[in-house]
């Protein structure tokens, strides 16, 4: 109903409020989860089922960590769902190739 009143479609509205509450997550894992070097793991690209289930593991303690446990406990559940489909909607960049040997 709020989208229909400012004239901005509810899909774009999501994508603004997901990309938004991920955004607290791209100091550690990179701007829109491509993390460089894979330290901490890239979010780009993942399954939304897979983070999500990661992300409801660390909300309940079931995934052992020392600063996502923390994180997520601010978001609500369907928060998480948004912040997952974020990622999950975000091409991954390809690993960078390895340099060649040149004798």
């Amino acid at each position: 109903m709020l989208a229909a009143l400012n004239g901005v479609p509810a899909p774009a509205q999501d994508s603004t409020i997901a990309r938004s509450l991920a955004a607290t997550c791209f100091p550690c894992h990179g701007t829109d989860g491509r993390s460089v070097g894979g330290v901490p793991p890239s979010l780009a690209g993942q399954e939304r089922a897979k983070l999500l289930q990661m992300l409801e593991q660390f909300k309940n303690g079931k995934r052992p960590a020392t600063v996502m446990q923390q994180q997520v406990k601010g978001y609500t559940d369907e928060q998480l769902a948004l912040i997952a489909g974020y990622f999950a909607s975000i091409k991954p960049v390809p690993p960078e190739p390895a340099p060649t040997r040149r004798d």
